[in-house]
């Protein structure tokens, strides 16, 4: 089977990305496309982000996390440390994310390193979800092979009947990314696009901007 998408076209004339108008720190004007995207975008998911690691092989894989915080401390997601991702950081911390928001015809791209933040940090995030949530982190072995769906409804029925409080896992918790590159995209028409980077010093960030 052959599909040609060649055709695919759209134009994009929501923003501009000008220099004069730049703040001095990106962690500012990434909050501030944020708040943009609040109060007029579209998404779904305005935190969804998709996160790229590599294996010891150096073999990229990519997948959709969810931000649920950041400040200029970092970027900060949740997962299980024992999953494909998890054991990626363990062999190399360097990390990419990217935010796409159509709506606005923005991206973002981040590179930086990333650490765990506390067990303490991890428990309250973790007592903050919802049940269903709880036991979705208690019962999953992440990236594992299971034999069925019904294995984990199995599982989760015994774990749920007790209807107990329930305790974070020692092998799930939260990621903070430490950015050290931000790549802001606008879209542009004639798909002459405005491309801002952002690269840290040791003591300042500084930026340039990239041909489209």
């Amino acid at each position: 089977m052959s599909r040609d998408l060649s055709n695919y076209r759209d134009k994009y004339l929501k923003g501009e990305l000008i220099e004069k108008n730049l703040p001095k720190d990106p962690f500012d004007l990434f909050n501030n496309w944020f708040e943009d995207l609040e109060k007029y975008g579209n998404e779904r998911e305005n935190n969804a982000m998709s996160l790229s690691t590599v294996n010891e092989k150096n073999v990229p894989t990519t997948r959709v996390v969810l931000l649920k915080q950041f400040s200029k401390k970092g970027f900060i997601f949740y997962t299980n440390y024992s999953s494909r991702k998890g054991n990626h950081i363990k062999n190399n911390p360097n990390v990419c994310v990217s935010f796409y928001w159509p709506s606005m015809e923005r991206q973002v791209i981040i590179n930086g390193k990333v650490i765990e933040i506390s067990k303490i940090e991890s428990d309250k995030y973790f007592n903050s979800r919802p049940r269903s949530s709880q036991l979705g982190a208690i019962i999953s072995n992440q990236s594992e092979i299971i034999p069925s769906r019904k294995y984990l409804e199995d599982k989760l029925s015994k774990i749920d009947s007790n209807n107990n409080d329930l305790t974070r896992p020692s092998n799930w918790g939260g990621y903070i990314i430490k950015p050290e590159l931000f790549e802001f995209w606008q879209g542009r028409d004639s798909r002459l696009h405005d491309r801002i980077i952002f690269s840290k010093s040791k003591t300042k960030w500084t930026h340039k901007r990239l041909s489209p």
